[in-house]
C-alpha cells in the first residue's frame, strides 16, 4: 500500500548537494512530493525535508540511496505524532470591493494575514498544517486564485531531540 513519508535529511552544505539527492531520486524513478531546503543554526549544514509517496520496500530503497551519499550527515523518517509539521503558501485572490470584506473575514478565522493589496487582488500568506493550508485554499477558490505559491512541508522533532 503505497504511503506518505516525510524525511528529514541532515547534509552538509556546499555546491552540487541538492543536484546529487535530486539526482538520486529521478535515477531510481522516484517522485518527490516535497522538498523543502535550508541552512541550519550551523552554516555548514543543511536539512531537506522531503516528502515521498510509496510502499515499506521503496522507503527503505530510498534511505539506503541517500546513506550511500557522502555528503548526508543523517537520514530521520519524522513520525506524524512526534513532530511539528508546517507548510506555507502565498495565494493571490481576485477581490473586487464587493467580496473583499468576505476574503478577509475567511482569512481572520484561518489566521491568515494579507501581505499585500492591490486594486482587484489580495496575496494572502498563510502558514500551518497541509490540511488547514488546504481547506483555506478550498474556500477561496469560488473568489478566483489567480495565482498559488507553497513551500512545501517543514518538519522538527518535538522535545529536545535535535534531528527531525
Amino acid at each position: 500500500m503505497e504511503k506518505r513519508y516525510v524525511l528529514s535529511v541532515l547534509v552538509e552544505n556546499h555546491a552540487g548537494v541538492l543536484s546529487r539527492v535530486s539526482g538520486l531520486f529521478s535515477r531510481r524513478g522516484y517522485n518527490i512530493d516535497s522538498l523543502t531546503v535550508c541552512e541550519t543554526q550551523d552554516p555548514g549544514k543543511s536539512r531537506m525535508t522531503i516528502v515521498v509517496r510509496g510502499d515499506e520496500y521503496t522507503l527503505e530503497q530510498i534511505e539506503k540511496q541517500l546513506s550511500k551519499l557522502v555528503e548526508v550527515i543523517s537520514i530521520e523518517h519524522c513520525d506524524p505524532a512526534a513532530t511539528t509539521q508546517r507548510e506555507m503558501a502565498l495565494i493571490k485572490v481576485k477581490a473586487d470591493g464587493t467580496k473583499r470584506a468576505v476574503i478577509i473575514e475567511t482569512c481572520n478565522i484561518f489566521r491568515a494575514h494579507i501581505v499585500d493589496v492591490a486594486e482587484n487582488s489580495l496575496i494572502v500568506e498563510a502558514t500551518g498544517s497541509e490540511d488547514k493550508i488546504t481547506s483555506l485554499i478550498n474556500l477561496l477558490a469560488p473568489y478566483g486564485i489567480l495565482e498559488l505559491l507553497k513551500s512545501g512541508l517543514s518538519a522538527m522533532d518535538r522535545g529536545a531531540k535535535v534531528m527531525c
